[in-house]
């Protein structure tokens, strides 16, 4: 199980939340088996939607983070609850790419530059909030904070890293959220100016044996955060039989038609790989069903 935590200032007016997702990323690498860098970008992503997820304020609210880069990789997509717990996936898993020149993943080239980010949060209410805005760099943590920046005009700074090993699972995982509020002094941010540019890297910081409690106390150091909550979180799936037998009754006649000449389907979840299997019978009665309407 990962864990994520969430302080505030002693004023009110910046938050942090910090996540140790490395049980995630290696779920996320057993899963779906995906090259070095492809785990990292959606490591990142992972770490970035669960931070964001976390804010939300109903326990049934969820948030999706989209993001289109044009890259290799094709759309990357993650998916948290209210309460951090996180789901994600990828067009592509193996893509084989050289290393940086300071010797780093390159989840940039990786995941591409030239397209949007979405998050889109489905907050119970008629239509879901969905925001967009242009790409940065493709790195992931860097096109958050300008996603925040742009449609939510909500001062931010993130950090997201993934430390993958030789063998391919990961070492280390985690990231960082931090936002102003609108009466947040310019002391504090300041301050907060002062202690991010001193800070090490998330996976360093993980490395070194800091909890996400220890990494967002540092993040605000002199500004005197105060705990507000935290909870176990982890790579959590809930796709079901019976919610895809709902996807599969919204398909056209002609589509369920053509699945009903097998003898049977079999449709597999993006992000857990779970394999549900339906007989010619069920989707016959799916048919018969619709067409009934």
């Amino acid at each position: 199980m990962g864990r994520i935590v969430r302080v505030i200032s002693e004023d009110g007016s910046v938050v942090c939340s910090a996540i140790d997702g490395t049980d995630i990323a290696n779920t996320i690498e057993r899963i779906h088996q995906p090259s070095a860098v492809v785990t990292a970008a959606l490591g990142r992503l992972a770490m970035g939607a669960s931070l964001i997820g976390y804010g939300l304020k109903s326990e049934d609210d969820s948030l999706t983070v989209r993001i289109d880069g044009g890259g290799p990789a094709g759309r990357l997509v993650a998916v948290s609850d209210s309460r951090g717990n996180v789901k994600c996936c990828a067009d592509e898993y193996i893509i084989e790419l050289p290393l940086k020149s300071n010797g780093k993943l390159d989840v940039g080239s990786a995941v591409g530059s030239s397209g949007t980010i979405t998050v889109i949060k489905d907050l119970g209410l008629k239509e879901p909030y969905i925001g967009q805005t242009g790409l940065i760099s493709g790195e992931i943590a860097e096109d958050i904070t300008g996603y925040f920046a742009q449609s939510e005009q909500i001062p931010t700074v993130c950090a997201l890293g993934v430390l993958v090993n030789p063998d391919l699972s990961v070492k280390r995982a985690g990231g960082y959220l931090i936002q102003l509020l609108p009466f947040a002094p310019e002391s504090a941010i300041d301050c907060l100016e002062r202690s991010i540019a001193t800070l090490p890297s998330v996976t360093t910081m993980l490395d070194m044996g800091m909890s996400p409690k220890d990494i967002a106390e540092r993040a605000m150091e002199g500004l005197s955060p105060q705990p507000l909550d935290g909870c176990e979180v982890s790579y959590l799936c809930d796709c079901s039989r019976e919610r895809t037998l709902k996807i599969l009754a919204s398909l056209s006649p002609d589509d369920l038609r053509e699945l009903s000449r097998d003898k049977s389907t079999e449709v597999v979840c993006h992000f857990c790989k779970t394999a549900y299997s339906f007989s010619r019978e069920e989707i016959i009665s799916l048919l018969e069903r619709k067409l009934a309407k």
